[in-house]
């Protein structure tokens, strides 16, 4: 049982710091299972708190529970403050009462988004000064607009890029050894060490007298970066290039098809991030690399030490030059109705030849592959009927897309196969809104889809490695 009631000094704290913890305070599940292994919070307060549909109701929430929870809660919080990268509110409560009566004058820098393509420059940074308000109130909280040294990470509503932003970091959370047992048989073969190979290239900056209209992607080294440290922590061999013309992609596309090591591991991953249109990529010379002959590539004709192994593509450019600038949403519950059609070739089935019939009589022909399968595609944008979108990215944070894809193998790859990941990566994009007052990319949309040939689940099975 907690003790009840938080340290008087602490509730003050908090109360101190109200409406700046409401705007600010990233309440995401990293922060909530810290809050639960210290025992702060119970499943169903998680639950409730999770529940809650925007970021400031979530933190309000919160905010509510903590002072009931114990003389602990506070050095827990601030604990969980510092794993989620949320230090500077940490500071904010634990600095000294005696400074509140002051003044202090702070800076903030409008953050900086761009989409991919050429449907937009860089947005220039603008600056502005204001004076803090610290208001000894009540909870509930005030969510009165305030301007703050620097803001959190923000994985829902607007985007805040500061120096001090990072993606997230978190250790990639392990499989445990009843989940492995109870979903490998159902699923993809993964239990080679390593368990494939992955190629990363990433185009940051392009020639500008090949093509002068692309800019460069500042933000999307971050991209590259987080790529390499998320797939090695799952256990991939991982390889970067940047900046490759598009025949530099292609032939660094093929000698790393052809790797005969492919043989001894269940799968392999391929990311090319770089500016593009539907259906192809841009090299740093202005060329353009079809994504069909990339997934040719690695089809069972051309790649036969793959046949039967999932192949992971993660592709973040644009889709064409389009912004997406959203709807506003109507009030009410939103529903979707889509009845399931099941197509059967069914005068097909069963039926055989008389080539076969004959071949059958001189030996048993070997089982068939489609060309083509045991793929699945994440893209950043989305591709419509009339028109194909931008894909977003961060300058100081990189892309929305890779950022997401990140953050969900880290929290989810232990127990939820790729194809439900993407599932809630296009959730966590879909609740995205762009940051940039005054200029065209401000309350942007994107949304990201993907493609998938998967034939059976397939879980990535994180740091287990099975006992023969």
């Amino acid at each position: 049982m907690l003790e009840c009631g938080m340290l008087e000094q602490d509730k003050r704290a908090l109360r101190r710091r109200s409406a700046i913890l409401c705007k600010q305070l990233v309440v995401d599940e990293l922060l909530i299972q810290s809050l639960q292994a210290d025992e702060i919070l119970t499943d169903s307060m998680a639950e409730a708190i999770m529940a809650e549909q925007t970021s400031q109701k979530r933190s309000w929430r919160l905010l509510i529970l903590l002072p009931k929870r114990g003389p602990q809660a506070f050095r827990s919080f601030c604990s969980a403050l510092q794993d989620t990268d949320q230090q500077h509110l940490c500071d904010l409560l634990t600095q000294s009462p005696e400074k509140d009566g002051k003044d202090t004058r702070v800076e903030t820098t409008q953050p900086e988004e761009e989409p991919e393509g050429e449907a937009g420059r860089l947005v220039e940074q603008t600056t502005e000064k204001k004076r803090e308000r610290f208001v000894d109130s009540s909870l509930p909280l005030s969510t009165q607009e305030g301007i703050a040294a620097k803001r959190a990470r923000t994985q829902e509503s607007m985007e805040f890029s500061l120096d001090a932003d990072s993606p997230i970091t978190t250790p990639v959370l392990p499989c445990t050894h009843d989940f492995y047992l109870s979903h490998c048989q159902q699923s993809y073969r993964m239990n080679s060490s390593p368990r494939g190979f992955a190629l990363v290239i990433s185009n940051v900056t392009f020639d500008p007298r090949a093509a002068p209209d692309l800019d460069p992607r500042k933000g999307g080294e971050v991209d590259d970066e987080v790529l390499r440290k998320v797939f090695t922590e799952l256990d991939y061999m991982v390889t970067v290039h940047r900046d490759l013309t598009a025949q530099g992609m292609r032939t660094c596309i093929e000698n790393f098809g052809r790797r005969q090591d492919h043989q001894t591991v269940n799968s392999c991953v391929v990311c090319l991030l770089s500016h593009g249109v539907e259906g192809a990529i841009y090299g740093t010379d202005g060329e353009l690399l079809q994504l069909d002959w990339v997934f040719e590539a690695f089809d069972n004709v051309h790649c036969p030490l793959l046949q039967n192994k999932p192949k992971m593509f993660f592709i973040q450019a644009c889709r064409g030059d389009e912004m997406d600038c959203g709807v506003e949403q109507i009030d009410g519950p939103t529903r979707t109705c889509s009845p399931s059609c099941e197509q059967r070739d069914a005068g097909r089935e069963g039926q055989m030849d008389a080539n076969s019939i004959q071949r059958g009589d001189m030996g048993r022909p070997r089982i068939k592959l489609p060309q083509r399968s045991d793929m699945i595609c994440g893209y950043a944008s989305l591709k419509g009927q009339r028109i194909c979108t931008a894909a977003m990215r961060n300058t100081k944070r990189g892309s929305w897309f890779i950022q997401e894809i990140n953050t969900a193998l880290r929290l989810h790859a232990r127990d939820t196969h790729i194809a439900d990941i993407l599932v809630q990566v296009n959730g966590r994009i879909k609740a995205r809104e762009g940051y940039a007052p005054g200029t065209a990319h401000h309350r942007c949309k994107e949304m990201s889809e993907f493609t998938s040939s998967l034939c059976k689940d397939l879980y990535l099975f994180p740091k287990y490695q099975p006992q023969y």
